[in-house]
């Protein structure tokens, strides 16, 4: 569960490193805050956008299993545990 949402904060992320790499190439200096300012809103937006994408990208494409946790349950008076078929 801890790396899917460090995977998640991660794509939320590349916007933002995409805006500094920018801010580097122009000449600017990427630690000023008054770069920062007027993008924020769009930047954050952009992360979310990525973030929503990927998340319906892995809902539908990703690899279904037939199987599961079958819960231990009562069989002819026996008890039996639960197990992953």
């Amino acid at each position: 569960m801890l790396r899917r949402v460090l995977e998640e904060f991660g794509l939320f992320l590349i916007p933002f490193a995409v805006f500094f790499a920018y801010l580097v190439l122009a000449g600017r200096n990427p630690l000023r805050r008054v770069h920062w300012d007027a993008h924020l809103v769009r930047l954050v937006l952009a992360g979310l956008l990525v973030v929503i994408a990927s998340l319906v990208w892995s809902g539908l494409f990703s690899e279904r299993s037939a199987t599961g946790y079958v819960p231990s349950h009562m069989e002819n008076g026996r008890l039996v545990p639960g197990q992953f078929r």
